[in-house]
């Protein structure tokens, strides 16, 4: 049986608008009431020898060190964003570079038993690759978070070479989410006043040409819709592309894009909230609030989900914490890196067959911010599906 559960107005700001929608679609969100409690897997343990902190059942290891050998090449520094792609009998973890002008993306492949095969580049010499997003026709978008920063389609298997996808907006971008039944992809800005767009391809599954919208307040004030971006090039002495619709709904430091059954979330950093955009009645809530419950869940950043409507949210400092945000509306940390203040949880994605979650903490225990201390981690257990 479905449940479901009616979001919370959302506090919009001064001079925008609060609106709310059913979104419990086969349980694909949780409610904006989202609070603390005991998680699915219980309390975490004291940290292992990783510093790791983990429920009973649930181990970790490390896979890579910035800097240091891995699979035939030197994992890069400053990981974060990241996502999985299935390969045959084993798997591929790709992970952003957030280093200006030497970033990029590198990509891991598993073979079955879990043991690294081999490593290489599929980007290299672009700024400041922070989040991204996987498209279902298997390609990692690699996105700058740079004063008009690209969208970069690339290659996790490596065989191609990774191509400029201009069309979808010149801005500081953050994360992206493709939604397969609109042929749509949501995009983040990370941004104090940024926005939250989505480019339509003329052709699905090739992104290089198609329009870019803008997420807007109606002139009632009573919904939102979505309008054209004149210039999606943003000439450098014209107006940026959260700046040409006078009607565009602004955010507070666009972050993680995670779409899941009709419903978007995105994570907002300057104010703490998890939103969800439901896209078949196009209303707007959030499923979490930092502000309402104290801040237990800090920093909002990257987040992933599962195919049962588990919401996985990674911490920008806060305490190191990755927490899931149930269909039940409970938060609890799932994993805690301990050790690590001055750094961020970044790239949690889920191996295909959904028994390991990878991620990073980007600047290590030294929290040096040039990133060179990164260490990228993956956890096993029985997480629910």
């Amino acid at each position: 049986m479905q449940r479901r559960v009616f979001l919370r107005a959302a506090s919009a700001g001064a001079g925008a608008v609060a609106v709310s929608g059913a979104l419990w679609q086969g349980a694909a969100t949780a409610s904006a009431a989202a609070v603390p409690g005991a998680g699915p897997y219980g309390p975490l343990l004291p940290p292992d020898r990783n510093g790791v902190a983990l429920p009973q059942g649930f181990t970790s290891r490390v896979v890579a060190r910035s800097g240091r050998p891995v699979g035939g090449i030197l994992w890069h520094g400053a990981p974060d964003g990241g996502a999985c792609f299935p390969d045959g009998d084993g798997w591929i973890y790709v992970s952003n570079s957030e280093l200006p002008l030497i970033g990029g993306v590198s990509a891991i492949r598993f073979r079955a038993d879990g043991s690294v095969d081999r490593a290489y580049r599929t980007l290299w010499g672009t700024t400041l690759n922070c989040a991204g997003g996987a498209t279902p026709w298997q390609t990692w978008l690699s996105c700058e978070e740079t004063w008009r920063g690209k969208v970069f389609e690339t290659d996790p298997y490596g065989r191609r070479e990774a191509v400029a996808r201009p069309a979808m907006g010149r801005f500081k971008h953050e994360a992206a989410a493709c939604d397969p039944e609109r042929r749509v992809v949501y995009l983040t800005e990370d941004e104090e006043d940024g926005c939250f767009y989505r480019f339509a391809p003329e052709r699905w599954g090739d992104l290089s040409a198609g329009r870019l919208d803008v997420l807007c307040v109606t002139p009632d004030g009573k919904a939102v819709e979505w309008r054209r971006v004149p210039d999606p090039g943003a000439r450098i002495f014209g107006p940026q592309t959260r700046h040409q619709v006078a009607e565009a709904r602004h955010f507070d430091g666009g972050e993680g894009c995670h779409y899941h059954d009709g419903v978007c979330y995105f994570t907002t950093k300057g104010d703490g909230r998890v939103w969800a955009y439901d896209a078949r009645r196009e209303t707007l809530g959030t499923v979490y609030d930092a502000r309402a419950d104290g801040g237990t869940l800090d920093g909002v950043d990257n987040v992933t989900g599962t195919a049962g409507g588990d919401l996985y949210v990674a911490e920008d400092g806060g305490n190191m914490e990755i927490n899931i945000i149930t269909p039940d509306g409970v938060v609890a940390p799932v994993v805690r890196v301990d050790g690590h203040e001055e750094s961020e949880i970044t790239g949690p994605a889920f191996s295909p067959d959904g028994s390991r979650l990878y991620f990073s903490s980007q600047r290590g225990a030294s929290g040096f911010v040039a990133g060179t201390d990164g260490v990228t981690y993956e956890v096993r257990g029985p997480f629910r599906r």
